[in-house]
């Protein structure tokens, strides 16, 4: 079951390294487009969504990343204060109940979304960017990465309770 879990928290980390470098992109590009529109009333609408496409890109590729590297977002009132085992129940329970069921419903909706947008060839209505679903499909590979490890998050859990109980903790 470790093997498993380190297998797909792998996977997250070398996605969440490679989409990094999207940031510093992202910042080029940006100071390129302010720079293009107000030294020289230049803004074309493909660079506009591409920086859009970039920022999306950023956070569904590093959800993943930052769910591994436990970097996401938490109310910790009472979490900080808790047992690693208190913790990994807390975990545990959460990825199962919610983390799951939520990454299915939006892989499954976003998929269909994607599709659809791939059969019609979707792209950009202000002649921006073509092939809009393959941003659409970013939707549901981000999310089927932070189900990869919102499933060994719940291994991971799983172990820790085990192995703390084993050791009558």
């Amino acid at each position: 079951m470790e093997k498993i879990s380190n297998f797909l928290s792998q996977i997250n980390e070398r996605v969440g390294q490679a989409s990094s470098w999207l940031t510093g992109i992202l910042m080029l590009l940006i100071c390129f487009n302010v720079t293009t529109r107000y030294l020289f009333n230049s803004s074309d609408a493909w660079r506009t969504e591409l920086e859009w496409h970039l920022f999306a890109l950023i956070f569904l590729l590093g959800a993943g990343y930052a769910l591994k590297h436990d970097k996401h977002v938490r109310v910790d009132l009472f979490y900080a204060k808790f047992s690693e085992k208190q913790k990994a129940i807390v975990n545990f329970i959460g990825t199962l109940v919610f983390l799951l069921p939520w990454c299915a419903i939006i892989i499954y909706a976003s998929y269909k979304y994607a599709h659809s947008s791939w059969t019609m060839n979707e792209g950009s209505p202000d002649n921006g960017l073509p092939a809009r679903y393959l941003i659409k499909f970013a939707i549901t590979t981000g999310f089927a990465l932070l189900f990869l490890q919102a499933i060994a998050l719940l291994m991971s859990s799983l172990n820790t309770i085990v192995s703390k109980n084993s050791n009558g903790q």
